[in-house]
């Protein structure tokens, strides 16, 4: 894709890209998780007028949300774009709705069920669009994990804090236990907020962004960490070791910026002289290390709207959003931090024609693929919410 004044470069399809997409493996690279299928290809021209005639017919009583990581043919008909959180709230504001379409993933709609008006209903048009880094702690492995750490003597002087890219059952953990959900935009504020209520924190699922916040951002030690395995017998640690840390991170992460390595940020700086770097905190320690500028999803966007003509970009984040970016901005060289294909695969599952199957379902009187947490579960993850929203 040319663009006035810049070029954009499309990361190769390379036989490396393909482990994005479910196959082989990729032993250089954090992935965790295998995701099934190739990406579906570019849509029907058909399905835009469907589209089109179905969000017409349904006019105010659907509002449809679209995460930035959603490709261009479903952010199109997206009434608000924005992060996980950003959207959740933005269908609490919204209770003339009575059905909410979330294109983004399973755990961003859980949220949204729970911020969310009875009345209405959060529909995700696939059910298959999960998140790996979720997926990686289970309401089973963390009541386990909190033993171990009871059994350490510890658990009186840890609080949860739970990112909220993780399962309605987690965020319910935390609340029971009086924990707070954050963001990556307010995870230092989460954190300041958890060791003024006790001395340690278990930080869960992504070990990466609780690191980078602790180290970065509050002048801890990567000594103070210690990563929890919870497919090892007590987490692969001693309680010594559980007694001596300051941050319990959970061994989980996400698949897509697992992928960005030292070795991507330096071909880069090579490649485009002058470049900047610029990573989301979902990036492993040393990727964030050497990058310019770390920031959440909202920020990688804020800073590039805010960057001076000709000035030159490498985003360390998901491929859709790098696309967009550049499209939005020809004045300026943005390229992709890897030179291969970095597509959140799950997040892809959401197409126009799944978009369109809800839409017209929709029309027709029918209500597909309807998230429900269930009240218990919805009042302690709404605790743990409420307790994010009420941080200084």
């Amino acid at each position: 894709m040319t663009t006035t004044g810049s070029t954009y470069q499309e990361p190769a399809p390379t036989p490396l890209a393909l482990l994005l997409l479910g196959r082989e493996a990729d032993t250089a690279s954090e992935r965790g998780v295998d995701c099934p299928g190739d990406l579906p290809a570019a849509s029907d021209p058909d399905l835009v007028a469907r589209a089109r005639a179905a969000k017409a017919a349904l006019g105010d009583r659907v509002f449809i949300l679209g995460h930035h990581y959603q490709r261009d043919e479903v952010i199109e008909f997206a009434d608000v774009t924005g992060d996980s959180f950003k959207l959740a709230r933005d269908a609490a504001n919204k209770p003339e709705a009575e059905y909410i379409v979330f294109c983004g993933v399973h755990f961003m709609a859980e949220s949204a069920d729970i911020l969310t008006s009875a009345a209405q209903q959060v529909i995700l048009p696939d059910l298959a669009a999960g998140c790996s880094m979720a997926d990686m702690a289970t309401a089973e492995q963390v009541a386990e994990c909190w033993d171990v750490l009871t059994d350490a003597g510890i658990a009186d002087t840890v609080v949860p804090v739970a990112y909220m890219n993780s399962s309605a059952d987690i965020k319910a953990f935390t609340g029971r236990n009086g924990g707070t959900i954050c963001t990556s935009s307010n995870a230092k504020r989460a954190l300041e907020w958890a060791f003024e209520q006790g001395e340690k924190v278990l930080f869960l699922p992504d070990q990466h962004l609780g690191r980078n916040t602790a180290v970065r951002e509050l002048g801890f030690s990567p000594d103070d960490c210690v990563v929890y395995n919870p497919h090892k017998p007590g987490g692969g640690l001693t309680p010594e070791q559980l007694r001596a840390a300051k941050m319990i991170l959970w061994r989980g992460h996400c698949s897509v910026h697992g992928r960005f390595s030292l070795d991507s940020v330096n071909e880069v700086r090579e490649r485009v002289p002058g470049v900047t770097v610029l990573v989301h905190p979902e990036c492993k320690h040393e990727v964030v290390e050497a990058a310019d500028l770390v920031g959440s999803t909202e920020y990688i966007i804020r800073a590039l709207d805010a960057a001076e003509p000709g000035s030159k970009w490498a985003v360390g984040t998901e491929l859709n959003l790098v696309r967009r970016l550049a499209k939005a901005h020809p004045d300026k060289e943005v390229v992709f931090l890897d030179r291969t294909v970095c597509f959140c695969s799950t997040m892809n599952r959401i197409d126009l024609p799944h978009l369109v199957w809800t839409l017209e379902s929709l029309v027709e009187g029918r209500v597909p693929n309807v998230i429900t947490v269930d009240p218990e579960t919805e009042k302690h993850a709404k605790a743990a919410l409420d307790q994010m929203l009420a941080l200084p």
